[in-house]
């Protein structure tokens, strides 16, 4: 069964507010945007902006050219998962080794011409793998489900990577991405611009 992770990403402090307050009522596991203009074309919140009530897992996916550079941060929040890009600049065998130290999770996200063989040689220090496809830093467009191809290749790499899917996700395609390998469906439009977001949630969760 696949889980269905409501998306945060929000340019101002007051709508990530809004966003965290709107799905922290009925969901147990959020995906947190971070960026900083540089991979994404939308500027969002900081690292420093970043916070989630109690009792919720939250996922850091950290659309920056220098995720790395933030380490420090992201060991004092404390999320399950940070997901940096494959696309990134520095040293990510170093950012691994001290996040997993620390108990926390490592991600590689991978843009829609990113082949997956970019990231083999380090699958081993590779948790989750997120397949992006739709628009980077924003909710809305539309899932390319041709990309159900990398989550083929992935899961050849690896059984035991967990792999995520982010973009485009609705009521028609959540089942065929679920039964196509995705086990993390990271939604944002389809619940947020939904006139009720738990029942948008609740709807993908009967599907998955």
């Amino acid at each position: 069964m696949a889980s269905i992770c409501p998306t945060i990403t929000a340019e101002t402090a007051e709508a990530y507010r809004d966003q965290i307050h709107e799905v922290a009522l009925f969901a147990t596991r959020l995906h947190v945007d971070i960026s900083d203009g540089s991979l994404a074309p939308a500027k969002l919140v900081s690292i420093n902006d970043v916070w989630w009530p109690g009792g919720v897992r939250a996922d850091i996916h950290a659309m920056l050219k220098r995720p790395f550079e933030h380490i420090d941060a992201y060991l004092a929040l404390g999320p399950q998962l940070v997901i940096v890009h494959a696309e990134a600049e520095g040293d990510f065998v170093s950012f691994a080794e001290r996040l997993h130290h620390h108990g926390i999770e490592v991600g590689v996200a991978l843009l829609p011409t990113t082949e997956v063989a970019t990231i083999a040689p380090a699958m081993d220090m590779i948790d989750h793998v997120l397949v992006f496809s739709g628009n980077l830093g924003h909710f809305g467009g539309a899932a390319n489900l041709r990309l159900l191809d990398k989550v083929t290749q992935i899961r050849q790499l690896s059984n035991r990577v967990e792999i995520g899917w982010d973009g485009g996700i609705n009521e028609h395609n959540a089942r065929q991405l679920a039964e196509g390998g995705v086990e993390v469906l990271n939604v944002g439009g389809f619940i947020h611009n939904a006139d009720n977001p738990h029942t948008a949630y609740a709807t993908l969760e009967a599907l998955v």
